[in-house]
């Protein structure tokens, strides 16, 4: 008999480890010889014995409201039933996120760092919880002791090209954080529409968040749809985006673009361009010769102005200003572009684009902001203070990480979500092929830089571009299964790192999407 009860109780035990799907992986795990589960039930208490923890709180309780359809009670002191307690342990760890958690039969004990590290302790707990809908939610035993690798985790959305609604924005952020990601870059203008209220210039929403159509198709398309097609987000929008993103402990990074990738915003105000237009707010993709005047005052002065409506609407200490796929052919034929180049005593145009950066990294640094661009921003001169976003592979970051610049990876190969994730891709994509695989194997941190340089590697981050991602469910179709890789790759010490492991727990991730109501593509590879 005793033979029989050793057994069950072994089986029972592997069972429930087998249930400890964590993604991104903990830096330390450990289960208790004696296996255990403590249930969580809507008498269960929430406990705050660290000040400051609500959020952490009212995040963890919107969760089981919306997936298992109740709520704890919150309280600041401990009572005679078992719960969840909330608090601060002292960890001294260089990144801010640390949190070490305990489950065991007098409750759950969760201690972080500071406030972020508290919240991303609750994100682990979310995931102890079982896959299905459940009155009473039994996890098991165990200790963990968690902190992230790297202080830049990023997943990006291109609202230009498609527009998506605030209720939605906040779902994706909603996403970043449950995945333990801490900044969201929000690319706001491009040549297919200007998505930011800016008050002085209203024409930049009045004319230039709309286009008069969009090819129907993979570019260059097999038509033009021809529906006024636009939106934008007013300021009183973006704060409460912005203060939704920082109850997550999630930063939201905004993006300008300049020089290139100015259609929308020469349409609204022709002067801003070389030649005085007219232009058009672009109903196809791609890269536009028509870009902003480097040899017009005016120019530097408009962008100064609505730089100074964007920059308080984001606490975020970086402001991304684009600096990719300028082309120079209109500035060649410029007189005030070349008129500029000769009293600089400028090599070419490529300085000139240097000086443009340059120009605006002063202005902006004047606000006490730091830039980031594109690793085109490379070209011609580093501006002195930049932060180099390496998206044309991984050569531009690790130049800039010489140079002694902060960098975040996000080169196509591998952080691209708008490429295809499998091969026989059965939804219309811009090309390419990044399946989870390839995103799990990413490494931030070069070989070619040595301990100095790999430093200067902040992270990584995903991009998705929307030039076929036209609606929410693609936008979740798209990012989904990937960003689990992700956030492993950017959590997770490096050393731990085991795709059939990953692939095991992705199962159970699955299971969540599901849960969650989110749509994800099921035929990954």
């Amino acid at each position: 008999m005793k033979k029989v009860w050793f057994f069950a109780t072994m089986i029972l035990s592997m069972h429930l480890r087998a249930q400890v799907n964590i993604i991104p992986q903990p830096a330390e795990l450990k289960m208790p010889e004696t296996a255990g589960t403590f249930a969580i039930t809507a008498k269960t208490p929430i406990i705050l014995e660290g000040s400051g923890l609500e959020n952490s709180a009212n995040f963890l309780n919107d969760y089981l409201k919306q997936v298992y359809g109740f709520t704890l009670p919150i309280t600041k002191k401990a009572g005679k039933v078992p719960g969840i307690i909330l608090n601060y342990d002292k960890m001294e760890y260089p990144i801010a996120g640390a949190y070490n958690m305990e489950v065991n039969a007098k409750g759950v004990y969760i201690g972080g760092d500071n406030e972020t590290g508290t919240f991303y302790g609750v994100q682990t707990l979310l995931q102890l919880l079982p896959a299905e809908k459940a009155s009473s939610l039994a996890i098991s035993y165990l200790s963990i002791k968690d902190y992230p690798r790297f202080q830049y985790r990023g997943l990006h959305l291109d609202v230009s090209r498609h527009f998506f609604p605030v209720p939605f924005v906040k779902r994706y952020i909603d996403y970043i954080a449950l995945h333990k990601m801490n900044y969201f870059h929000w690319h706001l203008t491009d040549d297919q529409g200007w998505r930011i209220e800016i008050k002085k210039y209203p024409n930049l929403t009045k004319t230039g968040a709309w286009r008069n159509g969009t090819i129907i198709g993979h570019h260059p398309g097999t038509g033009n749809d021809s529906i006024h097609y636009g939106g934008f987000y007013t300021q009183k929008e973006v704060k409460e985006i912005v203060e939704y993103a920082a109850k997550r402990y999630i930063t939201v990074l905004p993006e300008i673009e300049m020089p290139g990738h100015a259609s929308a915003a020469l349409t609204a105000y022709p002067y801003l361009g070389c030649t005085g237009g007219p232009y058009q707010v672009q109903q196809t993709w791609g890269v536009f010769n028509d870009v902003y005047c480097a040899g017009n005052d005016s120019v530097f002065t408009f962008l100064q102005n609505v730089l100074d409506e964007v920059m308080p609407l984001f606490p975020a200490k970086y402001v991304h200003i684009g600096g990719d796929e300028c082309p120079k052919e209109s500035w060649k034929t410029c007189p005030k572009c070349q008129k500029r180049i000769a009293e600089l005593h400028l090599k070419d145009e490529h300085e000139l684009q240097s000086y443009f950066i340059q120009r605006m990294e002063k202005y902006i640094n004047s606000k006490g902001k730091t830039i980031i661009g594109w690793d085109e921003i490379l070209e011609g001169g580093l501006a002195p203070n930049a932060v180099v976003m390496s998206w044309r592979g991984e050569k531009g970051g690790i130049e800039a990480a010489k140079q002694n610049h902060d960098v975040i990876m996000t080169p196509t190969g591998y952080m691209y979500l708008d490429y295809s994730q499998s091969k026989k891709e059965d939804s219309l994509t811009i090309g390419g092929y990044v399946p989870v695989n390839k995103i799990y194997s990413y490494e931030p941190v070069s070989k070619e830089l040595n301990e100095a340089e790999g430093k200067h590697i902040l992270g990584a981050q995903a991009n998705l571009w929307t030039e076929y991602v036209t609606n929410p469910k693609k936008v979740e179709y798209m990012i989904f299964p990937r960003v689990s890789a992700l956030s492993e790759v950017l959590w997770s010490p490096a050393a731990k790192r085991n795709w059939s492991d990953f692939e095991t727990r992705l199962q159970t991730q699955c299971k969540r999407y599901t849960l969650w109501g989110t749509n994800y593509n099921k035929t990954f590879e």
